[in-house]
């Protein structure tokens, strides 16, 4: 058996469409001989699949299925939505490639396609997107309220995503409407990204490329997030950040400036150093 490769070497990998999709197959070849109790998992969900495309199809149906509607429909959609939309399937692998990346509990590539409930309530996203796109807004509707009862994501079908997105835990992530996540962001569990009450039209967050959000951050109302900003953990955003600001506290402040950093790719959720009359942090 091959040993566990590095995250730079598997990240390397993941450029290769090809060499990504015959690496997790190799992993779950490997797997399988370890532990031949869960040949259905690794041969019915990865082994006896045609493309990475087909194995997210199937893992991620086969999760939102249930009674009122059977896995094998949402597949077809999917399925449809894919063919008419083929930046989908690219969204798969960059969110795949992403989990490889910035989780260090992520050794392989498999494992987001077989167990990662955070990368499947984003790409069960992408379908009930597509569905709202074309107009089939009950059956998006049905994609989100079983995401959110499978998965413990609620994410309106309306809410646009970018790739490349690391959605760690899912757990609590909320996400309205008017939403937009662009490409490259990092999302801790008990995210929301919601309104401020009952106002209609545009009101939600707009959160820019590479922006880390930590775990349990609020971000209210139609604001935007520049672009490789951080969000401390906790935090209840309600104002507009430029970008690369460092953004924590109950109501968020900005803390401070970081012109180079790349936060969601980093991963780094420790505010060294900061302070400001309503919030200490002390290592």
């Amino acid at each position: 058996m091959s040993p566990e490769r590095p995250a730079e070497e598997l990240c390397a990998l993941c450029a290769q469409s090809d060499a990504m999709w015959a690496h997790m197959r190799q992993e779950a070849q490997d797997a399988l001989r370890l532990d031949p109790t869960l040949a259905p998992l690794f041969i019915g969900e990865l082994l006896n699949r045609h493309s990475l495309e087909e194995a997210v199809i199937h893992r991620v149906s086969g999760r939102l299925g249930a009674s009122a509607m059977d896995a094998a429909s949402i597949a077809d959609a999917f399925l449809d939505a894919l063919a008419s939309e083929p930046e989908i399937g690219e969204a798969f692998r960059a969110d795949a490639a992403a989990y490889v990346e910035r989780d260090p509990a992520c050794r392989r590539l498999m494992e987001p396609l077989l167990y990662f409930k955070g990368y499947h309530a984003i790409q069960a996203s992408r379908l009930a997107h597509a569905l709202w796109r074309k107009g089939k807004r009950d059956f998006a509707f049905y994609i989100q309220s079983r995401t959110s009862d499978a998965l413990a994501a609620d994410i309106h079908p309306a809410a646009r995503f970018g790739k490349g997105v690391f959605l760690d835990h899912a757990t609590g992530f909320v996400v309205g409407e008017t939403a937009v996540v662009e490409d490259d962001v990092s999302i801790l569990h008990g995210v929301t990204l919601g309104g401020t009450g009952k106002v209609a039209g545009d009101r939600h967050p707009k959160v820019r490329r590479g922006v880390m959000i930590g775990a349990g951050t609020k971000i209210l109302g139609n604001i935007e997030i520049g672009a490789y900003s951080r969000i401390a953990a906790g935090s209840v955003v309600l104002h507009a950040a430029p970008p690369h600001s460092v953004v924590a506290g109950v109501p968020a402040k900005i803390v401070g400036v970081e012109p180079k950093s790349e936060p969601a790719r980093d991963m780094d959720q420790i505010l060294r150093g900061l302070a400001y009359d309503s919030f200490d942090y002390v290592i």
